[in-house]
């Protein structure tokens, strides 16, 4: 049987939740399995970064986040994919230099060959 909408919605949210966590610790090892080996992700400053630039700035301390506050989340479930766009406040540091800030995340999820949920294309907004 097929889940429903809303069983995937929550499992959805619960996956989002775990993301977050792992951003905040920088934990690559739930970042690598979030991640699709081709994910596309577009920064906020318009950078296009595949899975290991995300995994490697996580690892070498390039990315810290302090702060995730996520607000107006709304998901879009499309069968086997799912689209998240969340408003985040942010805290932290990128390369050394204060990153804070209201942004937005969309984020397009998908269920991958071994049947898990995987991020494969993610792009981040500053808000005004």
């Amino acid at each position: 049987m097929k889940d429903t909408k809303q069983q995937i919605e929550t499992q959805i949210i619960n996956l989002e939740e775990r993301l977050a966590q792992a951003m905040l610790a920088s934990d690559v090892n739930v970042l690598n399995e979030l991640l699709a080996p081709e994910i596309i992700i577009t920064s906020h400053l318009g950078e296009l970064l595949g899975k290991q630039d995300d995994l490697a700035a996580h690892e070498s301390g390039l990315i810290k986040i302090h702060e995730l506050k996520p607000s107006q989340q709304r998901i879009q479930i499309h069968g086997e994919v799912a689209i998240v766009s969340v408003r985040v406040q942010l805290s932290g540091s990128y390369n050394g230099t204060p990153a804070n800030g209201d942004f937005r995340f969309t984020r397009v999820w998908a269920v991958c060959a071994s049947g898990t949920w995987q991020i494969v294309a993610a792009h981040i907004g500053m808000i005004g």
